[in-house]
């Protein structure tokens, strides 16, 4: 004790910018603690006073904070007196374009060039309104806390939450249920999963009687309706997740009706509203930390793969994600892109030559995908979710993500693969590596094996200590097969002979 008393002048100021730098809260820090040695895990107010420089831990307690973020005991103490990481190697997302000369992007000329815009390019309003909700998500970086709250007060952050107990939520709201049948219809359009009747009655299809996981999104999504916008019925209908690729039919407006703009946003609102009531922010971000982010755990909370993405990306300490929910041929149901990655292919468009390297597509193209297609029912089929590392190099700059995918059917037995994944550079930028040199090694890697490479031993030591500090696991998992080069489209490969799709 002694010893620490006279080396560790900084180290509750070291202590407090690591854990900063991670993106975990005192309560979060002494749960990790908990899940290494519960004997030794110390309280918050312990964990705040040690950061205060009002107490000093034993050896003990330090040597297990220094396993939590996998640096060794001396770091913390004067042998390196480093406490700010240094200048970040990788920027969130893509700088905006300069808007210049500035007159030409006045509220006016751009209310007259928008349609036309849309018009020439074959987009909807609808889709362009999408387009508009998801950018304006990633600058918030998921961080909804009036509808979080406003979930919270309904469910009480219980979790998992069966389908009697949400059943009688919405009826203790005034909500009721009515079923109906119906199959796919003659134009070949498929029926909605659920609607909504104002004030307060929610249509729902039969057929999700027997999908719990489903049925209780639908009931959670109406229910924030009804307490974000009083039931006025103004959102649409809710649809299997398969008829998106239809979307590309609809008829092209040449205006963004006001409409267009109100249905996405309610949808997006009801969307985040359903996904904070079964999986509460406190409660779901201990669970992750528990599974370790592992995605197979999602059975366990009685939800969709697809709702533990998603939450997984607003919860998560860690802010840099992305989230893709592909359809063949090349469709995005859905995108999240926290981490600024570049899109191979949008939902305003269909791309004809996607990068077939992009796990979500080689994922579309495997076995396991042609499996699901034979199959029946909804679960993803063994051997469940893969993890990748991919180099991609963006406007100069080398980056690196890991993403972590899985193949599923939806309510209409379509096959799409979901996936979900990180940039690993602000992570390796906190552990204080050259982040650079590293990525710079992985990408050496691939060139010299022509577009797949192994990871060198020493990049993979510090991703491995990555993973464990974040705490997913599926980082390590990613160790297990080679990096690969990926990119926006295959006409564009930079690979030597080219690509095609893997197997």
């Amino acid at each position: 004790m002694a010893t620490l008393l006279r080396q560790g002048h900084f180290l509750g100021s070291k202590l407090r910018s690591l854990r900063k730098r991670n993106g975990l809260t005192l309560d979060e820090l002494s749960a990790r603690c908990v899940q290494l040695d519960a004997g030794r895990a110390p309280s918050v107010s312990f964990l705040s006073m040690v950061e205060t420089g009002k107490r000093v831990p034993s050896t003990e307690l330090l040597a297990l904070l220094a396993r939590v973020f996998g640096k060794p005991r001396d770091w913390f103490l004067d042998h390196t007196a480093e406490i700010d990481p240094p200048a970040s190697t990788a920027g969130i997302a893509a700088k905006p374009l300069p808007l210049e000369p500035a007159f030409l992007f006045s509220k006016d000329v751009l209310q007259s060039a928008l349609p036309e815009l849309l018009a020439q390019t074959g987009t909807s309003g609808a889709k362009f309104a999408r387009l508009l909700v998801r950018v304006w998500q990633e600058t918030q970086h998921n961080e909804m806390p009036d509808i979080e709250r406003a979930a919270e007060s309904v469910g009480q952050r219980r979790m998992p939450i069966d389908v009697e107990t949400l059943l009688e939520i919405t009826r203790a709201h005034g909500l009721s249920i009515r079923w109906f049948d119906e199959a796919k219809r003659a134009s070949g359009r498929m029926p909605p999963r659920a609607r909504f009747e104002s004030p307060r009655t929610i249509h729902i299809n039969r057929k999700l009687r027997d999908q719990g996981a489903r049925l209780k999104f639908e009931l959670a999504y109406y229910l924030g309706h009804v307490l974000l916008h009083a039931g006025d019925g103004t959102i649409p209908p809710r649809y299997a997740a398969g008829l998106a690729a239809g979307d590309a039919t609809q008829d092209v407006s040449a205006t963004i009706a006001a409409r267009d703009v109100l249905l996405a946003w309610r949808d997006f609102e009801c969307t985040t509203f359903a996904g904070a009531l079964l999986c509460p922010r406190v409660p779901f971000r201990q669970f992750l930390a528990r599974e370790q982010h592992r995605l197979a755990s999602y059975g366990k909370l009685g939800v969709t793969p697809a709702v533990v993405m998603r939450r997984m990306t607003a919860v998560s300490p860690y802010r840099h994600w992305h989230f893709f929910d592909g359809y063949p041929p090349g469709f995005l149901q859905s995108v999240y892109r926290g981490n600024g990655i570049p899109l191979p292919w949008g939902n305003m468009s269909l791309v004809p030559d996607p990068c077939p390297r992009w796990a979500v597509f080689r994922l579309l193209q495997s076995p396991e995908a042609t499996r699901a297609r034979q199959a029946i029912g909804d679960a993803p089929l063994s051997p469940g979710p893969t993890s990748q590392l991919s180099i991609m190099e963006d406007n100069g700059r080398t980056r690196l993500f890991c993403c972590h995918s899985i193949v599923a059917r939806d309510s209409t037995e379509t096959v799409h693969v979901m996936s979900v994944g990180v940039d690993l550079a602000p992570a390796l930028d906190a552990q204080g590596y050259d982040t650079a040199a590293t990525i710079a090694s992985i990408a050496d890697s691939c060139r010299r094996g022509g577009g797949d490479g192994a990871i060198p031993n020493a990049a993979a030591a510090q991703l491995r200590t990555v993973g464990h500090v974040l705490n997913i696991a599926w980082i390590a998992d990613a160790l297990e097969r080679p990096a690969a080069v990926i990119c926006p489209r295959a006409g564009g490969c930079p690979r030597p002979r080219g690509c095609a799709p893997q197997r």
